[in-house]
């Protein structure tokens, strides 16, 4: 046995050093990492000291000193990756880890000086290392739980290293405990146990960046650590006890001292496996170690989560949010109109009928000044708990309405959530009620911030629709404007066989118009206007002969004819309706210019006139501006807007130069392609 103890602590020496070697290539300089190169090196220095105490009679406190200190190396280590510590002054100052620091100094020097200066003091260092590795096991539990996933992955190799020699080290001091004397069977195997961990640390070194990970501290992690505290702490009293009858029980001692053993780890299993007992075990830690009956980070994620998930009717998710926080099936949310009257837009599980609902009046009324959550439940058993609120407890009764949880927009009530407890549900406790006052006021921005959204969408369902409106109109207008024309110049040119030529083409070209506006009508959209292929020239003349049926004159100025692939139609109702604004800005006597060029690729069109003119003003801030006139009922506003969107939409410019009493210059640039 001794000859496989050796080889066992020569292999773990031999694993260890080795490691020491990696760690030290690395040159891995964060705080975690150093701590990993000194366990190591007390890892292997306890390798070598055992291997001395079986083959040449080292006294084994020697081993069990640099055991001390690695178990101390191996707790702060933990404790470091869970915190994210990086320097030795942040491990040396954090509060937590000063409290295990000086535990651990009081708890072993005392030990260690009992055991050193008193007769069978081994006993107290069974004691001691039983704590200790009880105590990394704790540690090393709420390390693992708390990690997220991705954590997980590289932290668990770790867990198991360090957890399965700690394991293995609180067996056998337990046992040692008890008969107060260490079983070398279990000794001389440890040396092999110690090597095998190794690995398992070396591929956390390799996972772990920086060797940090995120981990928090949930009411779960204090529960199960307690339960492991709980075991931990009835072993040592089952040490003790062992120990005692063993010391009082003579020949008998040792038997007594197995079965009662025996008959405590039954009793523990048992009380372990207790459900009932893990229940009120938690009840008691949320009662005592926490401030709050529910993790609200939890709840917060969870309703974050839903409402990512939600279906597109935003009352549907809005209630099953509100309903999951009590486990509640059948709920409903009821909204108040401008008139104060309230109606029910989503309900599962109940019936909210539309005449007798609003029967709540009085509870908004309520809420609207004490800003409660109603418990009709608590309103039912409990008199004065809602001091001056008359509500209709039948109709409450009768629809299974227990909660009312009103919904705040800003300082108004907005409605309620109303929610049917199961019929074990008690009465709702403060906590209850500051989750759902919480969940209720994000949900209302949630409601709110949705129906803006479906207002904004149909406003602008309409915006579009006007605006359609707009240019249908305007082009109406000038159909009508052309159809005037005619029929003030009939009766001095009926008889001229020329006016008659052009009453035709102005009809034919009115009828044209009239059907792309009708076609636009039954098609609730502005009708495309094909691209083709023009000459400047030709369509400039077209401008100024639609134009000089009345005064000014308009002339053209062409310097360059190009041809163009343009929506033509359009472009004539710009140049129309800017040559027309320039004849109705300038007197009978004045002139109005229509001026092509060709400037770099660009056609340059400009309309001129030396009519009243423009203040810079009015061209910064209502020129452009749709809707907008100075017509009065004459005019739609937005042949200018028309205009420069036209020419923007083709890649151009529309500029704009005006002087008070002297005339205008229109001008629109046109890249050519």
């Amino acid at each position: 046995m001794e000859w496989v103890g050796i080889s066992g602590y020569m292999l773990s020496a031999f694993a260890y050093l080795v490691f020491i070697l990696l760690l030290l290539a690395a040159r891995n300089k964060t705080l975690s990492g150093r701590l990993v190169l000194f366990s190591s090196i007390f890892v292997f220095t306890s390798s070598v000291v055992s291997i001395l105490q079986i083959d040449s009679g080292v006294p084994l406190q020697a081993v069990l000193g640099f055991e001390t200190i690695k178990l101390a190396l191996w707790s702060l280590l933990i404790l470091a990756t869970q915190y994210n510590l990086q320097l030795f002054s942040q491990l040396l100052n954090h509060p937590k880890i000063k409290k295990y620091l000086i535990t651990w100094v009081v708890l072993s020097a005392s030990l260690w000086i009992i055991a050193l200066y008193t007769q069978g003091g081994s006993k107290y260092l069974f004691l001691l290392f039983l704590a200790l590795n009880l105590w990394t096991l704790v540690l090393l539990e709420q390390l693992y739980r708390n990690m997220d996933v991705k954590a997980k992955w590289a932290i668990w190799p770790l867990v198991i290293g360090i957890g399965t020699v700690t394991v293995f080290d609180f067996i056998m001091f337990a046992q040692a405990s008890m008969v107060n004397q260490l079983d070398f069977s279990y000794w001389y195997a440890r040396g092999y146990i110690s090597a095998l961990a190794m690995p398992f640390i070396l591929i956390s070194t390799r996972r772990i960046k920086n060797w940090s990970v995120n981990v928090f501290i949930s009411r779960d992690v204090v529960f199960y650590s307690s339960l492991l505290m709980i075991s931990g702490g009835y072993l040592l009293l089952l040490a003790f006890a062992g120990y005692v009858i063993n010391y009082v029980g003579g020949e008998w001692g040792q038997v007594v001292s197995i079965a009662f053993f025996i008959l405590g780890g039954t009793v523990l299993t048992a009380l372990l496996m207790t459900e009932k007992l893990r229940k009120e075990v938690k009840v008691f830690i949320t009662k005592h170690f926490f401030a709050n009956k529910y993790d609200y980070r939890i709840e917060w994620l969870k309703s974050i989560e839903q409402l990512e998930i939600g279906s597109s009717d935003y009352y549907k998710t809005a209630v099953d949010i509100i309903g999951s926080s009590l486990k509640v099936t059948n709920s409903a949310l009821v909204k108040k109109d401008k008139s104060g009257s309230f109606c029910c837009v989503y309900s599962q599980g109940m019936v909210i009928d539309k005449i007798h609902i609003n029967k709540l009046v009085a509870a908004s009324t309520f809420c609207q000044e004490h800003r409660w959550i109603l418990d009709i439940r608590e309103y039912a058993t409990i008199e004065d708990s809602y001091p001056g609120l008359e509500l209709d407890l039948d109709y409450c009764l009768e629809l299974n309405i227990d909660i009312l949880v009103p919904i705040y927009i800003g300082k108004s009530l907005y409605g309620f959530f109303i929610l049917a407890l199961p019929e074990s549900g008690g009465i709702l406790n403060w906590e209850d009620r500051d989750l759902l006052f919480a969940l209720s006021k994000q949900l209302s921005n949630y409601l709110s911030l949705n129906e803006a959204n479906a207002q904004l969408a149909e406003s602008k369902q309409f915006d579009a629709f006007n605006r359609m409106s707009a240019f249908l109109v305007h082009d109406l207008k000038n159909i009508q404007a052309q159809l005037s024309l005619i029929h003030s110049n009939a009766k001095r040119h009926r008889d001229n066989p020329e006016f008659i030529d052009d009453v035709f083409e102005t009809i034919d070209s009115a009828t044209s118009r009239l059907d792309k506006v009708l076609s636009q009508l039954r098609n609730k959209q502005m009708s495309e206007t094909v691209k083709k292929q023009v000459s400047i020239k030709l369509l400039i003349e077209k401008v100024v002969e639609q134009r000089n049926v009345v005064l000014p004159a308009v002339s053209s100025i062409i310097e360059d004819d190009v041809g163009i692939s343009i929506e033509e139609e359009t472009l004539i109702s710009v140049l129309n309706h800017l040559v027309q604004n320039a004849q109705e800005a300038t007197s009978s006597e004045g002139w109005v210019k229509i001026k092509a060029s060709l400037l770099e690729h660009e056609l340059h069109l400009a309309v001129l006139d030396n009519g009243c003119g423009m203040t810079e003003e009015f061209i910064q801030k209502r020129l452009f501006k749709p809707f907008d006139t100075t017509k009065g009922n004459a005019g739609m506003g937005i042949g200018v807007y028309e205009a420069k969107q036209f020419v923007e939409n083709l890649g151009g410019s529309m500029q704009v130069t005006s002087f008070e009493n002297e005339g205008s210059i229109f001008q629109l640039i046109i890249p050519i392609t």
